[in-house]
């Protein structure tokens, strides 16, 4: 089975984006610098605390990310959003007032057309979250 996982780019700054997601979200985060990968040689010394790769997961939320930026450097734009799917709206109503910290309320959770609760945020990393929690018809 295929699947899509979310892969950031920071600007020397993946180690507090990453930590602000797992407070944010939970999970397991694993982190890889520079000083601890085979490049550790090969780049300048000022680099060795830089995060190579990082690794968020919980259940099957997986988001990863870097602060290797390539040599156009890094450019933020809204072509890409996280879109996270909760359980309930407990969990959405919580995830949308911690991801929002420091960030823009850019629309807020609300019933929607489709049947679920849905909203959206700029984190304050400048990422776009969308989040959706599927309302049930009470019978």
């Amino acid at each position: 089975m295929s699947a899509i996982h979310a892969y950031l780019t920071f600007n020397g700054n993946c180690r507090e984006a990453m930590l602000f997601y797992q407070k944010c979200l939970g999970g397991k985060l694993v982190f890889q610098t520079i000083g601890k990968s085979p490049l550790s040689d090969e780049l300048p010394r000022e680099m060795k605390d830089t995060i190579l790769h990082a690794t968020l997961i919980k259940d099957q939320l997986v988001i990863m990310a870097t602060d290797m930026v390539s040599s156009n450097g890094l450019t933020k734009g809204n072509s890409i959003s996280l879109l996270l799917h909760c359980s309930s709206e407990k969990e959405i109503k919580d995830r949308y007032a911690k991801l929002s910290q420091n960030g823009l309320q850019n629309h807020p959770l609300e019933k929607t057309f489709w049947g679920s609760l849905f909203g959206d945020i700029t984190d304050q990393f400048g990422n776009q979250w969308l989040l959706q929690y599927p309302l049930q018809e009470k019978e």
